[in-house]
Formats: C-alpha cells, sequence, structure tokens
C-alpha cells in the first residue's frame, strides 16, 4: 500500500515525502480515492466545481469550500477553516469528483454551506503543526493515566491535536455511558488547551488505528471500508464454520467484517439445499442428515438405528426423496439413491522439477561409515600385503 517514495531508509527514517505511508500522492493513502478524471478537461461554458476534500490524522476527511480560487492540487498542505482557529489537512481529492463523493456520503452540495480554505499552509504553520502532532503519544498516556485515577470505564483510544495548537480531540470508546465532567476539567488543567471529547465504536476505533489481519493483509475498515454493516453469527453459521470467538473476531473485539462477503453466494447456494433438520422416510427406516458439503453439492445422511454409517448422496437425489416423502410415499432404501463413481489413481508425489528423492534421509548414515571402513581397511590390507619382503628358502 505504500509507494516508493515512502520507502524506509537507514535506521528506520521514512525516505521521500518523510510521511511514511501518509501522503497525498499515491495509494498509500487510508481511504484513498483515485481521481479518474484528473486528465479530462470540462466542457467550455461549465465551471471547475470549487470544492475540495481534506484529510486529517488517520483517514478523518471533510469537505471545504475554495473561495479564493486557488490552484490546489492532490498532497497540497493547506489550512482550513476550524472552531476555533484554523487546523492543517491534505488535499485528497478536487474538481468533479468532490461533488460526487458529497452525494454519495449524503451531504449538500450548496458550497456556501461548507467551511473554507484559507491558505496554502506556510512552513510557520507546518512546524507548528509537526510540533504538536509530536506531543499526542505523551499527551495520550497522560490522558490513560488521569481517567484511570478517576476510576472511569473508557479507553482512549487516540488523541489528535489541531493544526494550530488550539484544540485537542480525545477520540475513546466506553460499553456504557461515561461521566466525564470532571475528567475534562483535569484535562483542561493539565494541558491547558480546549478539549473536545467523541466517542466512537470499537470498528471505528479499528479503521483509525489500523493493523494487519489474520490473512496478512491491511484492515479492510482502515483502507477501503466505509459503512459497517452489523455482522452476526449467522453468518458464520450458513458458512459452515465453527463458533469459536477467537478466530471469527477481528482486532476490533467484533464479528470479523469479511463474513459478510460471501454470505449473498452461500445464501443463493443454499436455496437448492433441503433443510438440515428434514427427515428422510424409506422402507428401511428414517434417516437424519448429518452432514452438508456446499460446494460440492453434496450431503450425507445415516439410519436411526446405524449412526456411524453414513451415506453420500447428490442434492438432486435428496430433494427426489422429499418430494416422495410429500406424497406420502417412501423410498426404498437411500442405496438405491447412491450412485458409484469411478475415482482415478493419482498420484501422491510426482517428481516434476526434479528434487531429490523423498526417502534419500531414511538410511542411516552407519552404514557409510561402514562401508568407509572397509574400503580403508581394504586397501590397507593390500598395501600391506604388496610390502612384505618373500621369505628366503631355508
Amino acid at each position: 500500500m505504500g509507494c516508493t517514495s515512502c520507502a524506509t531508509g537507514a535506521n528506520g527514517q521514512p525516505r521521500g515525502c518523510k510521511n511514511n505511508g501518509t501522503c497525498g500522492s499515491d495509494g498509500c493513502n487510508k481511504l484513498t480515492v483515485f481521481d479518474w478524471l484528473s486528465n479530462m478537461s470540462l466542457p467550455g461554458n461549465v465551471d471547475p466545481f470549487n470544492g475540495v476534500e481534506v484529510r486529517f490524522k488517520n483517514g478523518r476527511k471533510h469537505f471545504y469550500r475554495n473561495p479564493e480560487k486557488l490552484k490546489l492540487s492532490i498532497g497540497d498542505v493547506v489550512a482550513t477553516e476550524a472552531s476555533p482557529g484554523h487546523d492543517i489537512g491534505i488535499i485528497t481529492l478536487t474538481g468533479e469528483l468532490v461533488r460526487v463523493q458529497m452525494k454519495k456520503k449524503k451531504q449538500p452540495t450548496n458550497l456556501e454551506e461548507l467551511p473554507k480554505i484559507y491558505r496554502k499552509a506556510s512552513q510557520k504553520d507546518i512546524d507548528m503543526w509537526q510540533k504538536v502532532r509530536d506531543k499526542e503519544q505523551s499527551v495520550q498516556k497522560q490522558s490513560r493515566e488521569i481517567a484511570m485515577r478517576l476510576g472511569l470505564q473508557m479507553k482512549i483510544s487516540d488523541v489528535e491535536y489541531q493544526g494550530d495548537g488550539s484544540k485537542v480531540i480525545f477520540y475513546y470508546t466506553a460499553e456504557e455511558r461515561v461521566d466525564f465532567r470532571q475528567l475534562i476539567k483535569e484535562f483542561a488543567r493539565t494541558f491547558s488547551t480546549r478539549i473536545e471529547m467523541k466517542q466512537v465504536g470499537f470498528r471505528q476505533e479499528a479503521a483509525r488505528l489500523g493493523g494487519i489481519g489474520s490473512c496478512g493483509r491491511e484492515l479492510c475498515c482502515s483502507t477501503w471500508l466505509t459503512d459497517f454493516r452489523s455482522v452476526s453469527t449467522s453468518a458464520a453459521r450458513y458458512q459452515q464454520l465453527s463458533l469459536n470467538p477467537q478466530k471469527l473476531a477481528g482486532q476490533c473485539g467484533k464479528l470479523k467484517c469479511c463474513l459478510n462477503y460471501e454470505l449473498d453466494t452461500y445464501l443463493e447456494a443454499l436455496d437448492e439445499f433441503p433443510k438440515t433438520d428434514i427427515k428422510l422416510n424409506t422402507d428401511k427406516g428414517r434417516a437424519h442428515c448429518q452432514k452438508i458439503d456446499i460446494f460440492k453439492g453434496l450431503m450425507w445422511f445415516s439410519y436411526e438405528n446405524e449412526g456411524m454409517i453414513w451415506h453420500e448422496m447428490e442434492v438432486a437425489k435428496v430433494n427426489e426423496i422429499v418430494a416422495l416423502n410429500k406424497k406420502g410415499n417412501n423410498a426404498t432404501s437411500l442405496e438405491d439413491y447412491i450412485e458409484d463413481k469411478i475415482v482415478a489413481d493419482k498420484e501422491l508425489y510426482n517428481n516434476v522439477v526434479g528434487q531429490d528423492s523423498l526417502t534419500r534421509f531414511d538410511q542411516p548414515k552407519r552404514r557409510r561409515n561402514k562401508r568407509r571402513n572397509r574400503s580403508k581397511s581394504g586397501g590397507r590390507k593390500k598395501n600391506q600385503h604388496k610390502n612384505r619382503r618373500p621369505k628366503k628358502n631355508a
């Protein structure tokens, strides 16, 4: 997800744009949007849309208007209107796609209602911004200590300073409602700035902090996923997954969002299957479903008096028996509906790239040593025989 300019140099220091994966020029942004209209010109009688999208810390984005009609491009650092003072952000989108994004997020496209961009950030603004950003980690540690001392059941997950340092936003998660009136007083006295508390959900917390999932890739919520739909345990049941919370839960502690990705496909495939609690009536006895395979379209049934013997059947054959039972008739037996399949013999191992034999380590090394010792001893005996002098006749 990082561009070549964000590569790491000596001693872990970032090279290139010096943002180490959070620049505004390439696809290493969180929730980045590709401007596919950047190389296209507008018709002559159409004025360009004068709104821009600005990104702040950890993927937080807002829309602003450009009253001064500054020439802005993706990656520019700008000073934006805030309450109070101003904030520093990075341009992530300009032009007509900003209008599309605003409609997608159901925000009014009237530019007069949007806050404005003051100017391109000067070096003084950037230095001040970096100075307050460097204090966020220590402020977060102190804020957690204060919250623990007050006995509040909350977790302060992130701290964000405004670009001019006039305000601090504390993001926290909590299971229940928290009375943090005394906490705000302690924060204002300790940090000597304006305090704002924002409660976020556990999924939003994981999206802000980011990380690597069990699949080995970056978290979907921090890279491209914008809408957090509810995930229930029924999604795991439909996909025949074991209800193990350690494997089904993500870094947010909730069920993984990826359980919903293929759920519609599984539901569509399960339409051809009868319910798993169905019972097949045969002349040999009643049969119960023991297992299903959605991908192969197979079901396994066993008789009530023969629970350890499973019979593999195709879904079409099972539906035939179900239709027969609905008419009040019994099938003869499950064996009559089982088709014999000829399985071709497959080699378990095929040496296609010229590897050595898999049994090359089976023979112990002692035999080699014995052979070497025998060969050495045989050579010594031959040499001794050659060096013997013939005995003189008495």
